[in-house]
C-alpha cells in the first residue's frame, strides 16, 4: 500500500514543490492548508495575505492532481500562539511565534489531523533533513540542518520531539532554493516565482505595534541613555562564574541621561534600533534593556556599547528541550557545541554546562543582543541536538 501523507500547503513554492516530490515519489498526498488568522486590521494587506496564499495552494493541488482541502485552527493558533505572544511581550521578553507555530500547530494539532484522515505522515516545505540512527536498540530521529546554508531552517524545528519527528517528511530539505524554483517552474506551478512570505508563520507580514496594542495599552516612559561604563546589579543571584557571565544585564533607573520617550517598554526588544524616534545623537541607539514594570528603556550610543554584548545565557529546566533526548546532559555536565541564538545567524562555538536549576551557555565570543524570549539551539556538526527558551 503506498504511505499518505498530508502536506501543509502554504501558497508558497517550497511546499507545492514538497508535495510534487513526494507525488513522484510514489506517495498518496494530499494537500492541506491551514487558516491561522482572521483578522486583517494588522496585516501588510500587500505581503501575503492568507486568502490569496490559500486560493495558491488550492492551484497548486488541482495542478499535482492531488486532493485539497483548508483547516482552520485560527482558535488554537490564538491560544498557543497569540496569546502567549502577548503574554511575552507584557513581561519584556521578544518571543519566536514560528518556532512555537512548528511545535504548537504543523507538528501537533495539524499533525493530529493528517492521522485522523490515516497518514503515515505529515510533510512541509522546510529546508531541514532527518535521518535515523539506532542507540541502545532503539531508532532515534537526527534533526539535520538544510543541504542549501542560505535557507537551513532547522533552527524553526528546534522544539520537535521524537515522536513529531518520527511522523515528519521535509522533501527540499536535500535542495538548494535555486533548484526548487527550477522544478517548480518546469512543472508549470503558479507559485514558481513566488515570493517568500515573511512574517508569522501562516499569517505573513504583521505591523507589530498595531498588532500589540489590541492588549497592550500604548504607555508614554522614559528613555534612558546609558553611559558605556554604567555600573550593573544582579537579580539577588549567588555571584559565581557562570551566573556572571550569563545573567542579564539590569540597570539603576537613575543610571544615566533621559533620551527622550518611548510608547511602551513592552514593544520593544534588546538590540533594536529601527522605530526608537529618538533623534539627534552623534551614534544610533540601541535597545540594551527594558523594564516593564517601571516602563523604562535602556538605551547604549553606537553598536559597540557594551551593554549589547553578553558572554553567555542561562536556560530555565523548565525550558530546557532536547531533540535527542539520549544526549541530554545531566548535573555537574558540561559539553561543548555550536549555538544560535536566532535564525540566519552564525553557528558559535559555547559550552554548555548542566546545573539543577537548567542550562548555563558560555560563548567563546562575546554575543551582541542576546533577547531573552528567543530560542538558543545547539548544534552537533550538522545535527540539531536541542534547544531552550533564553531567560
Amino acid at each position: 500500500m503506498k504511505k499518505r501523507v498530508v502536506v501543509g500547503l502554504s501558497g508558497g513554492v517550497d511546499s507545492s514543490v514538497a508535495a510534487y516530490l513526494l507525488k513522484a515519489q510514489g506517495y498518496e498526498v494530499i494537500g492541506m492548508f491551514m487558516k491561522n488568522w482572521h483578522d486583517d486590521s494588522v496585516t501588510i494587506s500587500n505581503e501575503c495575505p492568507w486568502l490569496d496564499d490559500s486560493n495558491d495552494a488550492m492551484i497548486v493541488a488541482q495542478h499535482l492532481g492531488i486532493p485539497f482541502q483548508t483547516i482552520d485552527l485560527s482558535s488554537e493558533y490564538k491560544a498557543r500562539i497569540v496569546d502567549y505572544m502577548f503574554a511575552e511581550y507584557q513581561r519584556g521578553r521578544t518571543p519566536n511565534p514560528d518556532v512555537l507555530c512548528n511545535r504548537e500547530i504543523k507538528f501537533d494539532i495539524f499533525l493530529n489531523a493528517a492521522l485522523k484522515l490515516g497518514a503515515n505522515y505529515v510533510a512541509t516545505g522546510h529546508y531541514a533533513r532527518k535521518a535515523e540512527t539506532v542507540v541502545n536498540g532503539n531508532t532515534v530521529y537526527r534533526l539535520l540542518a538544510g543541504t542549501d546554508p542560505n535557507k537551513d531552517q532547522s533552527y524553526f524545528l528546534c522544539q520537535l520531539t521524537q515522536q513529531q519527528l518520527s511522523r515528519a517528511l521535509f522533501p527540499v530539505g536535500e535542495l538548494l532554493k535555486p533548484e526548487v524554483r527550477d522544478i517548480a517552474k518546469k512543472i508549470g506551478l503558479v507559485t514558481a516565482g513566488k515570493k517568500d512570505s515573511q512574517g508569522l508563520c501562516f499569517v505573513g507580514k504583521v505591523h507589530l505595534p498595531e498588532f500589540l496594542q489590541q492588549q497592550l495599552e500604548p504607555k508614554k516612559g522614559k528613555a534612558i541613555l546609558v553611559p558605556p561604563d554604567a555600573p550593573v546589579f544582579s537579580n539577588g543571584q549567588s555571584m559565581d562564574d557562570l551566573v556572571d557571565v550569563t545573567k542579564p544585564y539590569r540597570y539603576s533607573p537613575d543610571v544615566g541621561t533621559e533620551a527622550g520617550e518611548h510608547t511602551g517598554a513592552h514593544y520593544y526588544t534588546i538590540g533594536q534600533r529601527r522605530g526608537l524616534n529618538l533623534g539627534g545623537f552623534p551614534k544610533p541607539l540601541f535597545v540594551i534593556g527594558t523594564d516593564t514594570t517601571r516602563n523604562i528603556l535602556y538605551m547604549g550610543m553606537g553598536e559597540e556599547h557594551p551593554g549589547l554584548y553578553r558572554k553567555g545565557l542561562f536556560i530555565a529546566a523548565a525550558d530546557e528541550h532536547w531533540v535527542r533526548e539520549d544526549l541530554k546532559l545531566t548535573d555537574g555536565e558540561s559539553k561543548a557545541y555550536r549555538v544560535r541564538i536566532r535564525y540566519r545567524q552564525e553557528l558559535e562555538p559555547c559550552t554548555l554546562h548542566k546545573k539543577t536549576e537548567g542550562l548555563y551557555l558560555v560563548f567563546e565570543k562575546t554575543q551582541k543582543a542576546i533577547t531573552p524570549g528567543q530560542f538558543a539551539a545547539w548544534y552537533d556538526g550538522e545535527e540539531l541536538v536541542g534547544s531552550g527558551v533564553i531567560s
